[in-house]
This record gives structure tokens, sequence and C-alpha cells, in this order.
């Protein structure tokens, strides 16, 4: 077969079916099949990532509280747990104050005092973008949790103290009736009848 016959053959083949065009390729991403995949990803990694920046706060607040802070304000608080903005700019710590209401309200003002100073031990202890401006706030999950504990503790008590009254009442008179007197049984006035002759009238 010579090269006019499969030049000839080659352009019939064009005519009919058109010219061949070369193959694209089309790229596919994760987020064309599920778009919720990156946002539940990203969403996590967020979260995470605020979990962890409160954690780190909670602790450098605390410590700063227990061994720098020289406020006489300032006494008997606990720091319960760190709230971080998403935008990482500001920061809810919860405190446990023990003592009565006018007690809890001075700690809370000498905290509120210390704000700045706690937020510069932040600073230095804490590699982030922004330094969070620290509000604090009473925790009273704390002081509910000993409220219930006592009031459990005073029903448990008094359910003893009742359990054990019943059971020296119910001691007493179980001995009460062992040490009563034995009643002696009535003697018999039934008297035997003596043998002899029948007295029946009709017999005689």
């Amino acid at each position: 077969m010579n090269s006019q016959a499969v030049s000839r053959r080659s352009s019939d083949t064009t005519a009919a079916f058109g010219s061949p065009t070369p193959a694209t390729r089309c790229p596919v991403h994760l987020t064309d099949r599920d778009p919720s995949l990156s946002q539940t990803h990203l969403s996590f990694v967020t979260s995470r990532r605020l979990l962890k920046a409160a954690e780190a706060i909670r602790e450098v607040v605390a410590a700063s509280i227990l061994t720098e802070l020289r406020d006489p304000r300032v006494q008997d608080v606990t720091v319960v747990g760190v709230k971080v903005s998403p935008d990482m700019r500001e920061a809810q710590v919860a405190v446990s104050i023990m003592g009565d209401e006018s007690q809890q309200q001075l700690s809370l003002r000498g905290l509120q005092n210390a704000a700045g100073f706690l937020q510069s031990r932040i600073a230095s202890r804490i590699e982030a973008r922004y330094t969070p401006r620290l509000q604090f706030v009473i925790d009273k999950g704390i002081q509910h949790s000993l409220l219930v504990g006592e009031i459990l503790e005073k029903i448990k008590r008094e359910n003893d103290e009742s359990g054990e009254a019943d059971n020296l009442a119910n001691n007493r008179e179980v001995s009460s009736e062992g040490n009563l007197p034995s009643v002696p049984e009535p003697a018999s006035t039934d008297t035997p009848t003596p043998a002899g002759p029948s007295s029946d009238p009709t017999q005689s």
C-alpha cells in the first residue's frame, strides 16, 4: 500500500469522525466532593487550638496569683477555668473564692485591678499574636457542690440518729417483755366424786 492510499484513508476517517482532540485533565479536590469536610476539619483545629490556649492561660494566671500577686484583698482564690474568644483577644477567667459575699466581691475587685499585671505575665510566657484581655467572674459551681454535700451529710446524720433511736426503743421493748413476771396458772376447782352407792331414788 502506497503513501497516497494511507493519506487518503486518514483524511476520510477525519472527515467522518472529526479531528481528535487532546484529553484534558480535570483536577478533583476534596472540597468539590464534600465541602463539609474542610469546614469540620477547620472547626476541629480551631477548637483544639482555643482549648490549648485556654489551659495555658489558666496555668499562668493560677501560678501568678499564688506566687507573685501581693494584693491582700486576693485570698483563697482558685482558678477554675478559662474561656477564650475565637479571635484570642479576650479571655474570661472563672474563679472560686471562699468566704462570704463581701469577701468574694473584695477579692474580685483585687483580681480586676491586677488584670494588667497578669496579662503581662501571659505575654511573657505564652507566644501568641495577641495578649487576651482578662475578665474575672465568680464560678458558683464549687460552692453549690459544697452546699449540696453539706445538705446530704446533714440528712445522712439525721437518718443515722433516727435509726439509732429506733433501735434503742426496740431494744427497750424487747427487754421489758423479757422481764415480765410470770403469772401462775389458776388451780383447778374440779373435785373428784367419791365412790359409793348410787343415791338415785329410782333404784330403791
